[in-house]
């Protein structure tokens, strides 16, 4: 109740001054003096203590000792990262964030370990929130940017933007809620579209369940923001962690889910729906008993599906998953054995996956199908008792007439949605549809020419609830040739011709017969023997012009230097000796000159140095980490004549992998250091003008860095497919439902792996020179730079895709846009179209962006362009 004393109110006391505590004082400044004095001997760990007893003490110190408070924090992070003592770095992280709650560089290097360490969704929440403390962060933008590619998948933009897609899905659940099915489970809801529309469609409960933290969080923002907030129940958990009535009140009468990728069963929807059917759905409708309602009886929609196959031949594929080629750099490859992709459906490695996945409409040199399409499979996923017996189901055979010619490369696999008796959805190659096709590629150690009048046998299996089909022989003139029995790697193997061949020789009956000579029809007597490459890595193999490139640059560079040491006599080599980092070899070199060191930093399996070491007088040093891939270098090198100590493997000696880059020896310098600079996505490595500042420090005089220089190139286009693969598109709701603006927080700048030879697209100027970035000379680079292009046509400016042209010296380069390359392209997608008339000049600013996913800070680029038009 009001206070109804009239007493007047006492005045507030002045409040005293605090009285100063000398020793107190004296604790803080011999505190931090002493914590000044580690940072100075980096004795990180007893400086970061020394600085949070300093703050906690006199917080009035925080403005004077942030950064160096925050320089100690990060490297002491680094020190316990690199320790493994990953809860002490977090508990270090919180004390700091207690200290400083709001400061955004300290939340966005959490946001770092956290993504490193795999917890993207916390990661990605630590940027967001440093963007909202200060929105023109550079720092934590490029790492939001880079972290949503993670959480938000690509994918979904485009099923968003598939309006036939998504009004297919509305009809069949409105069309079952008024026919009687009331309560509702979405089964991976994503953005909360398929509850929705069964709410808006009248059922009295719907429930949804998502895994993802970042999609769950989004679907609650996306079903607030359209009034449905209580009325959906949104879980985050997995649907086979539910049970009645812990997480719904009761059994429901209708599932909905799209858990289903390229292969269809590859995001576990067998096993999600037999758990649906067992512990969350109504028993389905009875024979025995029709006359039961729908709200009585469960269903599921999609109810079923049908998979469709066929054979085809594609140098895409074939270069990604096997070795294409004789010889690469000057070195002979027959010795390398058997080389594959880890995507196999084979029953010998269980760390394979089964297939991969690609838009057959926009492979570059496209397909060629060697079969008609066959039905490898129908399923009915109202049916739990299919569902249960689909794993166990025996391996079925079948023999597919072969209609066209050419090389068997894979199969690709695709699939008809059923979502009720009367709505379908294809993801075929000829649909114009959100989806990819998976693909099953051939991996066997030779090319396999088909003509007509063959036919291929194919196993199709359910093993581990993945759908697998697998090629495993010919039928040609009677008799079953078996394609996997060649399994010897030392056999001469039949030359595949060159790669950018997709049709080597197939008319000459010679080769159809020296192929079929290596298929036996007797069973291989012990387990089959070979080695996985990445498919980047194998990509990266059969790259001809690219390995051919860095030989003659190689040549050149040794030769220089040797001419410069027979100008500069003797005394150039002296007190140089061949000493690595630890012991000598056991096998000394062949006596003469000092070699020169080569050392090849290349990400992931390379034959650069082993490239290097056969030039002569060379010691080259491999960065080649995993075991079995050094084994593969020195069987090349045992077959092509590179002495045994000529090459090395680096990384087996440098204790710290961090610090690759460091003398080969206490008294030498590199003669040339190979840097993997061009990610395969079509993005500048991270860390690479890092690496080129260092690697500078550690060359002779007159070695060299390679590439010297990336020299950045790109064109104005207008491709409606960027946008639609970027963000949600369109002013109007997604059948009525307000999504666009929450998914769309998730949209980046730049779009990866894009095949820009196929992409749909219209260009509107000519390709011109964007950036460039000397390896060799830091005074020759720029951070942002201005660049005028005229358009050569009228359009929209949707996008600005650009490649690399990548100069190893003045007189050789390789370009990341051709027909052989291993890398992909990229784009800076306008999401506000810019209208251009053919003869308009457009203004692009290209800028260097530091980016800190990583060990630690670095510099990369990323191309951000900012776009206008000017007279």
């Amino acid at each position: 109740m009001p206070n109804t004393s009239t007493r007047p109110k006492r005045g507030r006391r002045n409040r005293r001054v605090p009285r100063e505590d000398p020793a107190r004082n004296e604790l803080v400044s011999r505190s931090l003096e002493s914590a000044q004095q580690c940072l100075f001997n980096q004795d990180y760990g007893t400086a970061f203590v020394h600085y949070l007893l300093v703050l906690n003490l006199a917080p009035v110190l925080k403005d004077f000792a942030s950064e160096s408070f925050r320089f100690t924090l990060f490297k002491w992070a680094d020190e316990l990262d690199s320790l493994g003592r990953i809860q002490d770095l977090f508990d270090c992280y919180e004390q700091a964030l207690e200290l400083f709650p709001t400061d955004e560089v300290i939340i966005n290097s959490m946001g770092e370990h956290l993504f490193r360490m795999g917890f993207r969704d916390e990661a990605a929440g630590h940027f967001h929130k440093a963007l909202k403390l200060k929105p023109d962060y550079p720092e934590a933008k490029e790492n939001f940017y880079r972290v949503a590619n993670w959480l938000v998948e690509r994918w979904h933009f485009l099923m968003l933007n598939d309006r036939r897609r998504n009004h297919k899905y509305q009809q069949a659940i409105q069309k079952a809620v008024e026919g009687g099915c009331n309560t509702v489970l979405d089964i991976g809801t994503g953005t909360g579209i398929l509850g929705m529309c069964a709410k808006k469609a009248g059922a009295s409960e719907v429930s949804a369940c998502e895994l993802s933290k970042t999609m769950y969080e989004l679907a609650c923002e996306v079903v607030t923001a359209n009034g449905m907030n209580g009325r959906i129940k949104i879980l985050h958990m997995k649907s086979l962690e539910m049970e009645v009535p812990k997480d719904i009140p009761k059994r429901v009468s209708l599932v909905v889910t799209e858990t289903v990728d390229a292969g269809l069963f590859g995001e576990g929807i067998i096993e999600s729906l037999i758990h649906a059917w067992n512990h969350l759905l109504l028993p389905p409708q009875s024979t025995q008993d029709p006359s039961r309602p729908p709200s009585q009886t469960g269903r599921v929609i999609p109810a079923g599906a049908t998979v469709f196959g066929m054979a085809v031949q594609c140098l895409e594929i074939r270069r990604h998953h096997r070795l294409c080629v004789s010889e690469v750099g000057g070195l002979a490859t027959a010795a390398a054995g058997e080389l594959h992709s880890p995507v196999s459906c084979s029953s010998e490695d269980d760390s394979t996956e089964p297939y991969t996945t690609e838009r057959l409409s926009r492979l570059p040199g496209g397909y060629t199908p060697l079969t008609e399409p066959f039905n490898a499979l129908d399923i009915d996923f109202n049916n739990v008792q299919e569902l249960e017996g689909l794993c166990s189901r025996e391996v079925s055979r079948v023999r597919l007439p072969v209609t066209g010619e050419g090389l068997l490369d894979a199969l690709a696999v695709w699939f008809q949605l059923h979502l009720d008796q009367e709505s379908s959805l294809s993801t075929g190659p000829k649909e114009d549809t959100c989806w990819e096709q998976a693909i099953y590629p051939v991996q066997t150690p030779h090319n396999f020419p088909l003509r007509p009048g063959d036919e291929l046998i194919v196993e199709i299996s359910c093993r581990d609830a993945y759908l697998r089909l697998c090629s495993v022989a010919v039928a040609r003139d009677g008799r079953e040739f078996c394609l996997d029995d060649c399994l010897d790697p030392d056999k001469p193997r039949n030359d595949p011709g060159p790669s950018g061949n997709p049709n080597p020789s197939l008319n000459a009956e010679a080769e159809l017969c020296s192929a079929l000579a290596c298929l036996g029809t007797e069973q291989s007597s012990g387990p089959r023997d070979y080695t996985m490459l990445e498919c980047a890595e194998m990509a990266l193999l059969n790259n001809q012009p690219y390995h051919d490139s860095f030989r003659r640059a190689l040549a050149k560079l040794i030769t220089n230097l040797k001419d410069a040491c027979s100008v500069q006599g003797p005394s150039q080599g002296e007190g140089l000796e061949v000493m690595p980092l630890t012991d000598p070899p056991s096998g000394p070199m062949d006596p003469g000159p000092d070699p020169f060191y080569v050392l090849d930093v290349s990400e992931g399996f390379s034959v650069l140095s082993l490239m290097a070491a056969s030039q002569g007088q060379v010691k080259a040093y491999s960065s080649v980490e995993k075991t079995q891939h050094q084994a593969v270098l020195r069987r090349l090198a045992r077959a092509n004549g590179v002495p045994e100590e000529a090459l090395e493997f680096w990384l087996n000696q440098v204790e710290d992998e961090q610090a690759v880059l460091q003398r080969p020896s206490r008294e030498k310098l590199w003669s040339a250091i190979i840097l993997d600079c061009v990610e395969t996505c079509g993005l500048v490595r991270q860390k690479l003008m890092e690496k080129a500042t260092l690697a500078r420090c550690l060359l002779e005089d007159g070695g060299q860095i390679f590439p010297e220089r990336i020299v950045v190139y790109g064109m104005l286009v207008e491709s409606d497919t960027l946008l639609l693969e970027s963000a949600v598109q369109g002013q109007e709701p997604t059948l009525g439902f307000n999504i666009a603006p929450f998914i769309n927080q998730f949209t980046v700048p730049v779009h990866v792996f894009l095949d820009l030879s196929t992409l749909q697209c219209r260009h509107l100027s000519d390709s011109v020179e964007l950036f460039i970035l000397d390896l060799m000379n830091t005074n020759a680079n720029y951070t942002n730079r201005d660049v005028k292009v005229q358009a050569s046509a009228s359009g929209r400016v949707t996008a600005v895709p650009f490649w690399y042209q990548i100069h190893l010296n003045e007189e050789i380069s390789v370009s990341t846009f051709n027909q052989d390359s291993h890398w992909k392209q990229a784009a800076v997608v306008l999401h506000q179209p810019l209208a251009v008339r053919k003869g308009d000049w457009v203004r692009l600013n290209g800028k260097k962006n530091v980016s800190y996913i990583g060990p630690t800070k670095c510099i990369s680029i990323t191309m951000t362009m900012e776009a206008s038009v000017y007279i």
